[in-house]
């Protein structure tokens, strides 16, 4: 297996629309296919910063003077640019979501497909694992957890059932979940419910609804005129948040009107919602729900 097989590829460093001389980041580095792509792009005066929190990455760091890759989450993009002297960038690339090597990895406990201790965290130095919400989490929280990141109409008693058995044993593995929670996992339907489940318990863990909303803010912040945001989800939770902040600057509300009426928002839509062909989703599986979303700052 590679250790992460980019989903749209061209599509989405063709959305950033690449000066040779331009800086870019890479937020999503991963296995660094993104990041190559980009580095093809530029000239030999580009730029290209790179973020990626999970410390398994940095084996893939590339070899060029033009790169530099930081072991950090996104969410404080500003701030570490500015560590490297970077007030203001020409483009900014985001791949959400867990990569393939984090999926593949048994011990990560990112997969349904594995037994694995409840651990779910992209980043070893974050402190909240799987294991603490399903077992220290209260019975309030877990119903919040799965509701808002797993959108499960049956919450609350997925919530009620983990709280009764933890009372008897804790709950350690990926396994030892899935038995607790087996009489809400009918087979026809199990795969689905438990990736709804991991989801939202995989979502509280890495904080990843406000590492996103704190992304997009400050993507806003530091993209030149004309530069470019591409980014690419892979639920509707994700995509929501994307979709309105580069249709409206904000998460909530309407915008401002001006004095005559209209709308002042920041981003220009480029383009329609691009998502994989059929060709893409059947040489990687990972790509079917992949929805990109390019943008560019007024």
């Amino acid at each position: 297996m590679e250790y992460h097989n980019p989903v749209l590829l061209q599509e989405s460093v063709d959305g950033l629309n690449i000066h040779p001389d331009g800086v870019y980041v890479d937020v999503t580095f991963g296995g660094g296919g993104h990041s190559k792509e980009i580095l093809k792009r530029l000239g030999p005066n580009g730029k290209l910063f790179a973020f990626d929190q999970d410390e398994d990455a940095l084996a893939n760091a590339l070899v060029d003077d033009r790169f530099t890759l930081i072991n950090e989450n996104f969410r404080f993009i500003k701030r570490f640019l500015r560590f490297y002297g970077v007030k203001s960038v020409d483009g900014i690339l985001g791949d959400l979501g867990v990569s393939s090597h984090q999926f593949d990895v048994p011990e990560r406990g990112f997969s349904t497909r594995f037994d694995a201790d409840l651990d779910m965290r992209m980043s070893k130095k974050n402190e909240l694992s799987a294991y603490k919400v399903v077992n220290e989490y209260d019975e309030a929280n877990l119903k919040r957890v799965f509701l808002d990141y797993g959108e499960l109409k049956n919450a609350p008693v997925l919530a009620r059932t983990i709280v009764e058995a933890r009372t008897q044993y804790p709950i350690k593995t990926t396994d030892e979940l899935k038995e607790v929670l087996s009489r809400y996992l009918p087979e026809r339907v199990k795969n689905k419910i438990l990736a709804q489940i991991y989801q939202a318990i995989r979502i509280e863990v890495n904080q990843e609804m406000d590492v996103l909303k704190e992304f997009l803010e400050q993507s806003l912040e530091i993209l030149k005129p004309e530069g470019r945001l591409s980014v690419i989800s892979y639920h509707s939770l994700e995509d929501r948040l994307v979709k309105r902040f580069v249709k409206n600057g904000m998460f909530d509300g309407e915008p401002e009107r001006d004095f005559f009426g209209n709308f002042s928002v920041p981003f220009k839509t480029i383009g329609k919602l691009i998502v994989p062909n059929a060709n893409e989703i059947k040489e990687n599986n990972r790509a079917r729900s992949a929805k990109l979303r390019i943008a560019e700052k007024r």
